[in-house]
């Protein structure tokens, strides 16, 4: 259950970086496991309220889910089924805090919860936001992170989190 939320971050893609504004897209979801190699692939959907309410509902496999509710973190993800409060878990405290620091464009606190570098770069309409922790990452916290945005509309089209321990989800939004 540890790495739960590094799931839930990567739902967050199909937000715009404009906090505030309700987002509602699909998603497609790869996740790659570095010891194994093993890859699994999941779509879903996923609905976000600009501030601290995120559904990730999934449809393939069904009836799975990760759910930001202020605090409360509920999951239904890989057989694993949990409540969670934030306010009392600081691992899921800081998925929490970057998933939707992403989502919403709130980049530099991302950055600086997870004690990482931040790069900004635009080219070609395309918007390329980097986090990369400086050194050991903290419990909870991500290696690396990549948000891609379309430049024309600021939405959110790719994110890309890694754990410490080198597990890889890619959310695609649709």
């Amino acid at each position: 259950m540890k790495h739960l939320t590094l799931i839930i971050i990567a739902l967050l893609f199909s937000v715009s970086a404009l906090a505030q504004q309700t987002i509602e897209a699909d998603f497609t979801q790869t996740r790659v496991m570095k010891v194994s190699g093993k890859t699994t692939e999941k779509t879903g959907h996923l609905t976000f309220d600009g501030n601290d309410r995120l559904e990730m509902l999934y449809t393939d496999p069904e009836d799975e889910y990760f759910i930001i509710d202020g605090m409360t973190v509920k999951i239904n993800l890989d057989g694993k089924k949990a409540e969670l409060d934030a306010e009392k878990v600081k691992m899921v405290q800081l998925q929490r805090a970057t998933l939707l620091n992403c989502i919403s464009g709130n980049w530099e606190q991302a950055a600086q919860d997870n004690e990482a570098d931040l790069t900004v770069t635009e080219e070609d309409g395309v918007r390329t936001v980097l986090i990369k922790a400086k050194g050991k990452v903290p419990r909870g916290g991500y290696a690396f992170v990549e948000l891609t945005y379309q430049l024309s509309n600021n939405q959110m089209t790719k994110m890309v989190l890694e754990d410490a321990l080198g597990i890889k989800n890619t959310y695609i939004i649709n």
